[in-house]
This record gives C-alpha cells, sequence and structure tokens, in this order.
C-alpha cells in the first residue's frame, strides 16, 4: 500500500519494454500491475475473461468499476499498463485523478516501430529462453513509421498537457533505465511501496539487440527517410513532430505539378491517387506520401502557387464503404481484431468467416445498423475501441488538417469528375480525364439495402457531418 497513491498507471506501447518493467514491478513487495487491464480485445491478458471478480462484458459497460477494483485490492499498491489506442475513457479517470500515479515509459520511436516489425515477423513477442530466439530482420516502411511516429508523438503530448495542466508530474523511465535496479528502486520509493529489489527479474530477455541498422532490410532507404525526421527528437517523443494529429503522412502530392490531396479516410481515396498518378505522368506508387511536417513544407515551398483539396463522401455512403472492407471483410485492409472484438462484446450480427452465398441483403442490412449503433457509441466516447479515422466524422478529421494547413478546396465526391478536370486546367494540365470510378467494397451495394431508417440513423450518428457540410439525404451517387 501507499500514503501518496491509491493506484499506479503506466502509459507505454508495444515493444517499449513494458513487460519488463511490469514484471519488475510485481517483484517488489507491495505492487501488483495487472498487464493491460483495459485493452478492447482483452483484459489483463490474452486468453483472460476476467480480472478481479471483473468481466471483460462488465469492464466494457463500465471501466470505472474495473479502476475501482484495482484501487482497493488488499495489502498493495494496484496499477496497470495502458497504450494509447486502449480504452479512452480510462484515460480522463486516470488523469483527472492525482491519486493515481503516472508512470510513463519511452523507447526511441525507431528502435520500437523495427522490434515491432520483426516480432510481427517472428510472431515472437517475448523471450524467456535465448536458445529459443527467432531471427528476421524488418522492412522499413517511411510511412508506416511515420505515421507510427504521429501516433505516439499526439499521445504523449496529450498525456504532457493534461499533466501541465491539473499541476500534477509524473516519473518518466525511459527503456535504456529499465536494466537499473537502483531506477527501480527509485520508482517504488515514488510509488510509495515498502518493497525494493536487490536484483532484477531477468526472465524476459532482450530480443533483438545490436544496432538497428542490422536489423532491417532496407537500411539505406531507412536512414534516408529519417533524413526528413527532426533526428535530435528521436529520443524525446514529446517534442517530436508532428505535434498534433493532423494525418500528414496520409496526404498525397504530385512531384511536379503543384497540387496536393488531403484525403478523408473512408472517401475516394485510391480514384483520387490514380487520378494524380495520370496529371503528373508517373505511376501511382511515385506520387509523394509518408510526408513529414517538414518535408510537406519543403514541397509547399518547392511549389509556389500550389492547391491543396480533400474530398468528402456522403456519411452514409462512407460508413457503408467503411464497414463493407475493414469491419465485413476478413481480406488485406480488413481490421480483423476490431471485427473480432465487435462480433463478441458488441453483438455485431456479421459471420465469423467473409460472408457467403447464405449471407443475405436482410442480414447485410442488420448488420450494418447494428455497425452504425456501434459507431454512435464510439463516437460518443462509450466504448473501449479507438475512434479510428475511417469512421470518425469528417468535420472532425478536416479540423485535423487545420492544425497544419487548411484545404483550399473542399469537394464532395459527386462533384469531383467536373471539378478536378478543372483544377488540373487551371495548374496547366488540360486534358485530363477522370479515371472510372474504383469498385465499391461488399457483398451488396447501398441502393440494394437503403431506406429512409437507415438515412435517419446515419444522420443522427454524423450529425456534425450534415449540419456543418449541408448534407441531405442520399441520392444514390
Amino acid at each position: 500500500m501507499s500514503d501518496r497513491f491509491d493506484y499506479f498507471i503506466m502509459f507505454a506501447e508495444m515493444r517499449t519494454g513494458s513487460n519488463f518493467l511490469e514484471a519488475n514491478l510485481n517483484a517488489i513487495d507491495g505492487v501488483a500491475c495487472h498487464g493491460e487491464a483495459f485493452n478492447p480485445h482483452f483484459i489483463g491478458y490474452p486468453n483472460k475473461d476476467s480480472l478481479l471478480g471483473i468481466t471483460q462484458d462488465e469492464r466494457e459497460a463500465d471501466p470505472a468499476r474495473l479502476i475501482a477494483a484495482i484501487r482497493d485490492e488488499p495489502g498493495v499498491l494496484g496499477g496497470f499498463r495502458f497504450f494509447h489506442d486502449h480504452d479512452p475513457r480510462v484515460l480522463d479517470i486516470a488523469l483527472d485523478d492525482p491519486r493515481c500515479a503516472k508512470i510513463i515509459l519511452t523507447r526511441n520511436p525507431l528502435d520500437s516501430y523495427v522490434s515491432w516489425k520483426i516480432a510481427q515477423a517472428t510472431g515472437q513477442w517475448k523471450l524467456t529462453d535465448v536458445k529459443r530466439r527467432k531471427e528476421a530482420r524488418a522492412v522499413f516502411d517511411p510511412a508506416e513509421f511515420a505515421a507510427h511516429v504521429e501516433a505516439l508523438q499526439d499521445f504523449q503530448v496529450t498525456l504532457l498537457n493534461r499533466l501541465q495542466r491539473s499541476g500534477q508530474t509524473a516519473f518518466y523511465i525511459a527503456y535504456e533505465d529499465l536494466r537499473d535496479v537502483e531506477v527501480i528502486n527509485g520508482l517504488a520509493q515514488w510509488l510509495g511501496a515498502p518493497g525494493r529489489l536487490k536484483a532484477l527479474d531477468d526472465k524476459l530477455k532482450p530480443q533483438n539487440p545490436g544496432p538497428v541498422t542490422a536489423k532491417v532490410e532496407n537500411p539505406d532507404q531507412m536512414i534516408a527517410a529519417l533524413g526528413g525526421l527532426d533526428r535530435f527528437n528521436l529520443t524525446r517523443t514529446p517534442n517530436f513532430e508532428p505535434r498534433r494529429g493532423p494525418a500528414v503522412p496520409s496526404f498525397i502530392a504530385c512531384k511536379s505539378t503543384p497540387l496536393m490531396f488531403m484525403p478523408v479516410r473512408g472517401g475516394p481515396d485510391r480514384e483520387i491517387r490514380d487520378w494524380l498518378a495520370v496529371l503528373d505522368g508517373v505511376a501511382p506508387a511515385e506520387l509523394l506520401s509518408g510526408m513529414t511536417q517538414k518535408q510537406a513544407r519543403q514541397w509547399m515551398r518547392n511549389h509556389p502557387g500550389h492547391r491543396r483539396f480533400t474530398v468528402l463522401r456522403h456519411p452514409l455512403a462512407r460508413a457503408h464503404e467503411v464497414f463493407c472492407s475493414r469491419i465485413l471483410s476478413t481480406g488485406p485492409g480488413s481490421y480483423r481484431k476490431i471485427r473480432e472484438t465487435l462480433r463478441r462484446r458488441h453483438k455485431l450480427p456479421i459471420p465469423a468467416k467473409a460472408p457467403g452465398s447464405d449471407y443475405t441483403p436482410a442480414d447485410h442490412r442488420n448488420a450494418f445498423e447494428s455497425f452504425l449503433d456501434f459507431v454512435a457509441k464510439n463516437l460518443a466516447g462509450q466504448t473501449s475501441i479507438r475512434v479510428d479515422p475511417e469512421w470518425a466524422t469528417q468535420a472532425a478529421v478536416l479540423t485535423g488538417f487545420a492544425q497544419f494547413a487548411v484545404p483550399d478546396l473542399v469537394l464532395r465526391e459527386e462533384e469531383i469528375a467536373e471539378w478536378l478536370p478543372d483544377l488540373a486546367r487551371r495548374l496547366g494540365r488540360d486534358g485530363v480525364p477522370m479515371p472510372g470510378p474504383t469498385a465499391l467494397a461488399g457483398p451488396y451495394a447501398l441502393s440494394d439495402i437503403y431506406d429512409d431508417a437507415l438515412e435517419a440513423r446515419a444522420a443522427d450518428v454524423y450529425q456534425r457531418d450534415y449540419l456543418l457540410f449541408g448534407f441531405g439525404p442520399w441520392n444514390g451517387e
């Protein structure tokens, strides 16, 4: 127990050493760490369905109940690990409570990214016996790494600002400090725990020793990509640019034509990308994407008179496309873990596997309506699953863009066939036709299931988009 704190939260991310830190906290007399207690896909640890007598369904309905159970656990100072994509409701509860100790574990984001990629390739997430170590080298993806850094940065700055505004402080600990028993004992003292360690619990072994350049298949490409980042801040995530969430890595820019597309996820991204490639006379893969804010600003300087545009999709059509491609589908790009959680915890009536011949339009309509019900709760902060950009309101996405740069042209999907060729002419690129429409995902089109009730539900879920962008009922386009 502790006179200073009632419980603790360890802010960390995958591949930052949180398992090792948890093991050593649990080795300290008077401390108990309960894993990823608020991971939306399990409770505490994989394959567990309850924690301290609280089931996952009960936690989903009321996360404060599990926090209370951890706080009130007799004889110990209880706590848990929390990652940026865990239940956002818990973040507010913990950050607003000065009796909750905040531990912030950080690691160089390049190291954590490469470690994560290797673990994905080998399937080995923990190592207790070096004889069983699996080896692989990661493929460095510049766009994926930029998104990884942005997500970490956004979360760390949120923590920093919330603690500053509430007059609280956290115990910061770096990955490199985890092997120092005096640092761990200093953490125990700060927590107010009675126990101390004589030696570290070293059952967990470092999985990927060696320099990071030796761990990737394409070190030259990695080094070139890192040249666009502020390398002096690599180990200080709170100051790592970009500082907010404008989704700059998702922007798509032409190499020669002064035109930049700012995609709203769930919209006609592929169609626009193909058009930009034709416009610029390059392959789609040669367009510029995965940029940092620094690189995007440099592109703007190098393209005077440039234009930035985005495309909105009708909220009902966008939600249906996202439902089909990310949730109903089990193929590439689908959100398989979220899909399974929605099936098990939110009772989404979709097949365990991809829909077969027995999946009817009535089944599809029912499942899509249930998905809209989930999105309504998700946007209201009533679920443990992240608010994904695919189904976030388009108003919120554009607000995020504005923290870096405002699009000077906002089009609706049904307008692009007329407006984009005109925009190309204004930029000196005449006679560039729009490519054919991209086939939408799903076993059934929205027109197969559309009715007034679905429209009304979408208008309720996406009130801001209907109001701020003037959307009316979907007209089939």
